[in-house]
């Protein structure tokens, strides 16, 4: 069990990590391009009002949602004909479920960082290089995801220590199950520590925990950080 927790712990985060700081970023830059009026603050609000919403109470629509037989999702895959889907029922899938709320529940979050942070660079960058003829994908790329590196530092951080948190959607989507697929470390340290009520197992597992996220965090200066 606690290699399958250790195991999907590290998937968790190889998934939802890449996945939010992407399309935080994205979203952020449509808004900060596109969308510079009262529409563009009324997409940031409904973006990011997942990220107020409790965990337990949106993994608990989330899990409606999914139902095999009544859930939103399968009726709307019936109407093109196809068969109810058991997400919260099939190994991968369930997995794949708890990714799917955790990057929608965070998006927001980090959107609003990468949104300052593109206000916050220089005019001038953005206008030498629409003068050089540089394309709206060519500025992103060349002058707005340079500029944004610190604000990616950040992000990827905040974003490793949380998803190696991770507890409160698995506890209310899936439980851990089926079987072991979707437990992660912190759901088993809950697990041993209050209904098992093996107190030194679930601090053993903790400090594991805390050391791996120390390593991935030496691991990122690495390759992230700016000297």
């Amino acid at each position: 069990t606690f290699y399958s927790a250790l195991w999907n712990t590290i998937k968790y985060v190889v998934i939802t990590v890449p996945f939010q700081t992407l399309f935080a970023l994205l979203v952020a830059a449509f808004i900060a391009d596109k969308m510079r009026s009262h529409y563009g603050n009324l997409m940031k609000s409904v973006i990011f009002i997942p990220v107020i919403i409790s965990s337990i109470a949106a993994a608990a629509v989330w899990k409606v949602m999914f139902h095999t037989k009544g859930g939103i999702i399968n009726v709307l895959i019936g109407l093109f004909g196809a068969a109810p889907v058991n997400w919260l029922g099939a190994k991968n899938l369930a997995f794949l479920c708890v990714c799917i709320v955790t990057v929608w529940k965070n998006v927001g979050y980090y959107m609003v960082i990468y949104y300052a942070g593109i206000m916050d660079i220089s005019t001038e960058q953005q206008e030498a290089a629409v003068m050089d003829g540089a394309s709206p994908a060519q500025r992103f790329w060349y002058v707005t995801i340079p500029n944004l590196r610190p604000i990616t530092y950040m992000v990827v951080t905040l974003g490793i220590i949380s998803s190696f948190q991770i507890f409160d959607i698995v506890y209310q989507l899936t439980g851990g199950g089926p079987g072991t697929s979707t437990i992660t470390l912190a759901y088993m340290v809950y697990t041993y520590a209050f209904s098992n009520q093996k107190m030194g197992y679930a601090s053993a597992i903790a400090v594991v925990l805390l050391l791996f996220v120390l390593l991935v965090q030496r691991l990122q200066d690495r390759v992230l950080k700016q000297e």
